[in-house]
């Protein structure tokens, strides 16, 4: 909980509430350092606070785009921001194992595409044509994943949020009830938990954990399962 009263080294955003690390404030932050020792521990702070802002504000993705003017990305009374590319290696760091499989690229449209039309381009053959058209279907994937992409936030991973999930069922003595998956995310009965609200793919994801480990059973079609 951030405090009542903030020092002033603390930056908060008077609509949320949130607390901004000490850091926030700091220029230097929004620009990514070249020194790698350096690199490794601010690339930590901003993990950090990505995940607890997605964490105190309910949220499980994030699309760059609509999220870099944002108090997350940009410190208006600086004024400082992180700029795409950087925010992208950020992402991308959380995202390896090094970052703690704290972030997840989501797939789009055009990127499997893009990708798809390169493959086929480069088994195609020669010529000067079918290369130009790979890389084309290159560039197209990279702008594509720079500028629109959005990816999970990992604040609690799958296999974090099935341990909840579970622990949830224990403490509310549902243990063989069958539940369907509104109830779960969306009934007034979980608005409190962490997980009230969380998107269907992150939800089939850690139940699925839940199946490996012999927790749960899921039933019915695809749009009206129920979980046991």
């Amino acid at each position: 909980q951030p405090p009542s009263a903030p020092n002033p080294t603390t930056t908060t955003t008077t609509t949320t509430s949130f607390a901004f690390p000490p850091h926030y404030s700091f220029p230097a932050f929004f620009t990514l350092q070249p020194v790698l020792a350096t690199r490794h521990s601010q690339l930590t702070s901003w993990s950090t606070l990505i995940q607890t802002y997605c964490r105190h504000h309910h949220l499980f993705t994030l699309s760059l785009i609509d999220a870099l003017p944002t108090p997350l990305f940009t410190n208006a009374a600086l004024p400082r921001a992180l700029s795409l590319r950087d925010a992208r290696v950020v992402i991308s760091w959380m995202a390896s194992v090094e970052g703690g499989s704290r972030a997840e690229w989501m797939p789009t449209t055009t990127t499997t595409e893009a990708a798809a039309a390169k493959k086929k381009s480069s088994s195609a053959g020669a010529g000067a044509a079918g290369a130009d058209g790979g890389a084309g279907a290159g560039a197209a994937a990279d702008e594509d994943d720079g500028a629109g992409a959005k990816c999970w936030i990992y604040w609690r991973r799958p296999e974090e949020w099935a341990v909840v999930l579970e622990e949830w069922v224990e403490r509310t003595a549902q243990r063989g009830s069958v539940l369907t998956l509104y109830e779960i995310t969306e009934s007034d009965a979980t608005r409190r938990e962490e997980f009230w609200g969380m998107e269907p793919e992150l939800l089939a994801r850690s139940l699925g954990v839940c199946v490996k480990r012999g927790k749960a059973q899921i039933f019915g079609s695809e749009g009206s399962e129920g979980v046991k």
